[in-house]
């Protein structure tokens, strides 16, 4: 069975927008955030994208804009010497009740699936609550890494037992690795 990394991508992977990433020029990556998908990669594990996008159903981005941002992820991703193996974006309202959006486990399930991976074997990096939710419904191991941008980890989320904290996706790949 394969190792597996799954990332959330706004606050995770790029700075993160109030009024969402609407195109990309407004994608802009974390410093240290390529590199570290490119050196998990390198040490073996499979990395996939799990991501809310209810932008899409509020209006603000059309799914050509966010199929151009994550073009724009991937384009820069090469640039390092990495990819993604997997990616699903929820462009769902938030009152759709749809099995996919995050805090709901279906793009998490759906990853490990699609890349044979088991939820022991997996860990969902995330900088909110719902991802730390999404993750232990599943049956993941849960990591978070504050944003840059907000104050999106709140304390109901750093008083929960057994989650680990990180700086940002660079920390969390040395750790991990070490």
């Amino acid at each position: 069975m394969n190792r597996l990394i799954l990332l959330d991508r706004d606050g995770v992977i790029n700075f993160d927008s109030s009024e969402y990433i609407k195109g990309p020029s407004e994608w802009r990556p974390l410093p240290g955030a390529l590199s570290a998908i490119a050196t998990l990669r390198n040490a073996g594990y499979l990395v996939g994208l799990c991501s809310n996008q209810a932008g899409v159903a509020r209006g603000k981005l059309t799914d050509r804009d966010l199929d151009a941002v994550h073009a724009k992820m991937c384009q820069a991703l090469a640039a390092h010497g990495a990819g993604l193996d997997f990616a699903a974006y929820c462009r769902h309202h938030p009152d759709d009740n749809c099995g996919c959006r995050k805090p709901r486990p279906g793009m998490l399930l759906g990853a490990m699936k699609a890349l044979r991976a088991k939820p022991e074997r997996t860990w969902f990096v995330g900088d909110s609550i719902t991802d730390v939710q999404a993750a232990l419904a599943a049956g993941c191991q849960p990591a978070l890494v504050r944003s840059p941008d907000s104050n999106s980890l709140g304390q109901d989320a750093l008083a929960l037992d057994d989650v680990r904290v990180f700086e940002n996706l660079a920390t969390f790949t040395r750790a991990l690795l070490a």
